[in-house]
């Protein structure tokens, strides 16, 4: 079952409308933005574990540090995974746990995440 569409994220304040744009394998859907720059992927994977999965790509053009006048276009994804086994922990324990590890992301305006992306551990 897909999420309704389209879907909409907010990044740095610009709200994003991403309409439905593909089906990745028996279980995922992709939604893109009409300019193709920013790209949300949700999957779902099942096996001897439960996989389910949300990432949000975006692409861009700069200038190439290299190669004066120039442009590369790069790309960069963040996405967070639910891996469970396929009994013994139920969907509400599961909504916790993920609760939790959001609320630690984003505390005092996402100081953590700041920390990892300096290379804290």
């Amino acid at each position: 079952m897909a999420f309704s569409d389209p879907q909409s994220v907010t990044v740095s304040g610009t709200a994003i409308t991403l309409p439905g744009t593909g089906i990745v394998g028996p279980n995922g859907h992709v939604y893109t933005s009409n300019d193709g720059l920013t790209q949300l992927t949700i999957s779902s994977a099942y096996g001897t574990r439960n996989r389910r999965t949300a990432r949000l790509t975006t692409t861009v053009t700069v200038a190439d540090p290299l190669v004066s006048g120039t442009n590369v276009v790069r790309s960069s994804s963040v996405y967070f995974v639910i891996d469970a086994p396929k009994n013994g922990i139920t969907n509400a324990q599961l909504l916790a746990q993920a609760t939790g590890l959001f609320a630690w992301a984003t505390a005092s305006s996402g100081a953590n995440i700041t920390k990892i992306l300096g290379g804290e551990s």
